[in-house]
């Protein structure tokens, strides 16, 4: 009889063993990447007190920063999805930031006090006061200056930088005024995506899938918010101001200039919680 050479018996074995070892590691490494999955799906809300953001007291200027920015480096807090730059600024009065430039982002002041004095390269000058949204899209390039016009009232204001959809796009200004009244006890937006298709009305329109919310929620009242769709993030940024002011979204609790940074959470409920109505911004995130 003819017997097969045991080499070759040996052989077969191994391939045999190689295979099994090989599905073996496939069936771990699937068992692994669908737990990463699902761990990655976890709610999260995660708090960014407001103590532990970069700061910056120039005399003239007093900011706060949210993310990285100018000698504050901070690589836990470099951006959140699209959103790159939230500075809560206060300015002495006749102080201001002389003309610079700007590229390739999506720029928008939220005057919370006083009068911010907006000149810029496009041609544009103008005074704006509590409730204006001054927005620049600077594209393929612009310089722009920002001063406090008064020479004794302190200009306090939000700086917010948001990066574009797609760079080289052509520079645009554009400003709108939202009152109190329009924000009290609501979701206001105040900036939505730019579509050719159809406009939002009475919104700033930005080249980024981002929609913006203002609010001004007195005590006692709450609000829910369902985000555009499950995969989005959201973040929220509660003012200084006064102090008094406080939310609670969920069951965290935020204290003036603190922030929040939301995933995987379909909708959430904002409560004020403060002795003084509580206003923030919500951003609602690729």
């Amino acid at each position: 009889s003819f017997h097969k050479p045991q080499r070759f018996s040996i052989h077969v074995s191994f391939l045999n063993s190689q295979q099994t070892a090989t599905n073996n590691k496939k069936h771990k490494t699937n068992k692994l990447t669908n737990t990463m999955q699902a761990l990655t799906k976890i709610p999260s809300l995660r708090i960014r007190k407001s103590g532990d953001r970069g700061h910056a007291n120039h005399g003239w200027l007093n900011s706060y920063h949210t993310f990285s920015f100018a000698h504050y480096h901070d690589q836990s807090h470099q951006s959140f999805g699209a959103l790159r730059v939230i500075n809560e600024d206060k300015v002495a009065g006749g102080e201001g930031f002389p003309k610079h430039p700007h590229s390739n982002f999506e720029i928008f002041s939220y005057v919370l006090k006083g009068k911010l004095e907006h000149r810029d390269s496009l041609g544009n000058r103008e005074i704006l006061t509590r409730g204006d949204v001054q927005f620049t899209s600077a594209g393929t390039g612009i310089q722009h200056s920002e001063f406090n016009s008064d020479d004794k009232e302190e200009l306090y204001f939000l700086q917010i930088w948001v990066k574009p959809n797609q760079k080289g796009l052509k520079p645009n200004y554009q400003t709108l005024d939202f009152s109190d009244e329009s924000k009290t006890n609501k979701l206001l937006k105040i900036l939505s995506p730019k579509s050719e298709e159809k406009k939002e009305e009475n919104t700033i329109e930005i080249n980024q899938n981002v929609h913006i919310y203002a609010s001004i929620l007195e005590k006692g009242n709450s609000l829910k918010y369902s985000f555009v769709d499950e995969n989005r993030k959201g973040y929220i940024h509660l003012p200084i101001k006064d102090f008094k002011g406080s939310i609670k979204v969920n069951e965290v609790e935020l204290k003036g200039g603190d922030g929040l940074y939301i995933e995987n959470l379909g909708s959430i409920q904002i409560e004020s919680t403060g002795e003084s109505p509580a206003e923030f911004l919500l951003f609602d995130l690729e």
